[in-house]
């Protein structure tokens, strides 16, 4: 039997491990997604497969070389060109998994999962799921045994996301839900009337939702936004102001910046994770009860028609993405599963996208600032 320490006293190792927790421990196996680091610090990430090799300019690397090899190895290629390999974190994954849509960065997700208190058990549900990137964060934090119930409108990002999700956590996640469809017609006839805890909105008109949120969010639930530009933020803050039924909204942005670590050269990097997009948070009231009005300073508030129609989503505009990009992502995102071997239960709204002759191998550069 395995043990392990907790608190200075020996406990046996839970049989019933939380969902995909296994595929992170123990040696590199087929179908794994591997980080390699070279010497100079570039990253590239491989999905084992057997037979295959990962090749550069300095050479070539076999995948024989890595399974069965435990984690933080490290490894040389044909020239003797020298890598380190580790499985890749969440943040890493996120940054190099296929996608179809801009994915929300793993900074203004540990934001969404902190400041919108999403727990363990907690019942969820999100809109605009993309490629999946926070929908992934979203089930580690509400566990095998909370709910999230994703609506995306589009079937290629349903498809991409699905295979992130299940490479990620080894197979289809037991808390997960995935629809298609626009969330403020879907979520009112797929979740009871206050039954939901928290709601996340990534997508250009979350003012449109004002109705569906208020009906199936629980008194005291949190009600979170992601939103690109200022007209987004100004137009949502608003629009939940006068329809009452809500706290008074707060909103923030975040930026990262890293350093530069040498002896004694400490200094901040040139380059930084700086804007990404807006959280605008408010919570749910009681039913009947009608929000405060907040004593301000006088100021001009009023907003013209002009300013109406600044706030259009047309205006606010999105970056469009090809059919062949979207179904090549939708591809590299169920490869990994495929070759794993699981295959997926029948989804009846979102077919699963066909099987792979052969797996591709996806070595993808990580950039922060992609």
């Amino acid at each position: 039997m395995d043990f392990r320490y907790v608190s200075n006293v020996i406990s046996p190792e839970p049989q019933d491990r939380p969902h995909g927790a296994a595929a992170r421990r123990g040696p590199f196996r087929v179908g794994e997604r591997v980080q390699l680091t070279d010497e100079r610090g570039r990253m590239n990430t491989i999905t084992l497969t057997d037979g295959a090799a990962f090749h550069t300019h300095k050479g070539f690397l076999n995948h024989e070389e890595l399974i069965g090899k435990s984690e933080g190895s490290i490894v040389a290629n044909t020239t003797g060109q020298l890598y380190q390999a580790l499985r890749p974190l969440l943040s890493d994954f996120v940054l190099s998994m296929p996608r179809g849509a801009a994915v929300v960065y793993p900074k203004d997700a540990g934001q969404i999962i902190t400041m919108a208190d999403i727990y363990p058990g907690a019942r969820v549900v999100e809109a605009g799921v993309g490629s999946g990137a926070l929908s992934i964060s979203l089930l580690r934090a509400v566990g095998d045994q909370g709910y999230l119930h994703s609506f995306e409108r589009r079937e290629e990002f349903a498809a991409i996301a699905r295979g992130n999700v299940e490479t990620i956590f080894d197979g289809p996640h037991p808390a997960w839900q995935i629809s298609l469809g626009d969330f403020q017609d879907e979520v009112v006839k797929a979740e009871a009337p206050g039954s939901v805890d928290r709601v996340v909105l990534d997508m250009l008109a979350p003012w449109e939702c004002l109705d569906a949120v208020a009906t199936v969010l629980a008194p005291g639930g949190v009600w979170i936004n992601y939103v690109a530009t200022v007209t987004q933020l100004s137009r949502t803050a608003e629009a939940i102001r006068a329809d009452g039924r809500f706290t008074e909204p707060d909103a923030w942005e975040s930026m990262v910046r890293g350093w530069h670590l040498e002896g004694l050269a400490v200094r901040p990097n040139h380059r930084m994770v700086a804007h990404t997009g807006f959280l605008l948070v408010t919570r749910k009231l009681a039913d009947g009860v009608t929000s405060l009005a907040l004593k301000r300073r006088p100021s001009k508030t009023e907003f013209s028609d002009e300013d109406l129609e600044a706030w259009t989503p047309g205006s606010v505009g999105e970056r469009s993405v090809s059919d062949k990009k979207l179904r090549r992502a939708a591809r590299d995102a169920s490869a990994t599963t495929q070759t794993r071997g699981h295959v997926a239960p029948a989804q009846p709204t979102v077919p699963r996208p066909a099987a792979e002759d052969s797996v591709q191998e996806t070595d993808q550069a990580q950039n922060p600032d992609a």
